[in-house]
C-alpha cells in the first residue's frame, strides 16, 4: 500500500512545469512586477495548492461522487476567475507606473489562484485515484502527494515568474509590449481551454 512516488512525481513535475493557467498568471506577473517584489504572490500560489489537496484528501472526494453539480458549479467559478485574470494581463502594461512593487499582488492573492484553478483540482484528484494503491492509509496518502506537488512547485513556479522578469526586459516601453500581454492573455486562456478539454500544465 502507499503512492507510487517515483510515478507521481515525473507526473507532477510534467504538469507543474509546462503551461497552464497558473503558470500563465505566475509569468505575467513577473512580466509585471518582476520576481522579487512578486515572492509573497508566488509564495501563496505554491501554498494554495494545499489547500485543494488536505480537503480532497480527507473526504472531499467522496463529497464529489455524491453531489457532482456542486463539483460542476465550482468548475465554472474556475472558469470566470481565470478569464477575468486573462483580462486584467491584456490590459496591463509593463512601463505604465512607477509604484508598480508596491501594487505587487501579496500572499493572500496567490493563495487562491490555485483553488480557482480547474487543472490544479483534476491534477490532485489524478494523484489520489492513479497513483495511489487502495487502502493506503489517508494520512499518508496525502502528505505524500502534499509534498511531492510541494517540492515541484517551489522549484518551477519561481522559474516562469523569473521569465516573466525576463521578457519585460526585452519588451517594456517598446512596440512590441501590447501584444505581449495579449499573447499573454491568450496564452492564459488557451491553456484554460487546454485545462478543461485536453489536460495540461499547472
Amino acid at each position: 500500500m502507499g503512492v507510487a512516488v517515483g510515478s507521481f512525481l515525473i507526473f507532477a513535475a510534467s504538469q507543474v512545469g509546462t503551461p497552464g493557467p497558473a503558470n500563465m498568471i505566475l509569468l505575467s506577473t513577473g512580466a509585471r512586477y518582476g520576481l522579487m517584489p512578486a515572492l509573497p504572490f508566488v509564495g501563496g500560489v505554491v501554498l494554495g495548492k494545499q489547500l485543494i489537496i488536505w480537503p480532497l484528501g480527507f473526504g472531499l472526494l467522496q463529497v464529489a461522487e455524491t453531489a457532482p453539480m456542486l463539483f460542476a458549479v465550482l468548475k465554472w467559478v474556475c472558469v470566470a476567475y481565470v478569464l477575468w485574470l486573462a483580462w486584467r494581463v491584456a490590459n496591463l502594461r509593463l512601463s505604465d507606473g512607477a509604484d508598480a512593487q508596491a501594487r505587487a499582488p501579496g500572499f493572500v492573492a496567490g493563495l487562491a489562484v490555485h483553488p480557482l484553478n480547474p487543472k490544479a483540482w483534476a491534477m490532485v484528484i489524478a494523484g489520489f485515484t492513479s497513483f495511489t494503491t487502495p487502502g493506503t492509509p489517508v494520512f499518508q496518502a496525502t502528505v505524500t502527494i502534499a509534498l511531492t506537488l510541494l517540492a515541484c512547485q517551489v522549484v518551477l513556479h519561481p522559474l516562469w515568474t523569473a521569465a516573466g522578469e525576463r521578457l519585460a526586459a526585452t519588451f517594456a516601453g517598446r512596440p512590441g509590449e501590447r501584444y505581449l500581454m495579449w499573447g499573454l492573455a491568450g496564452l492564459t486562456v488557451l491553456s484554460l481551454a487546454v485545462a478543461l478539454f485536453w489536460g495540461g500544465g499547472a
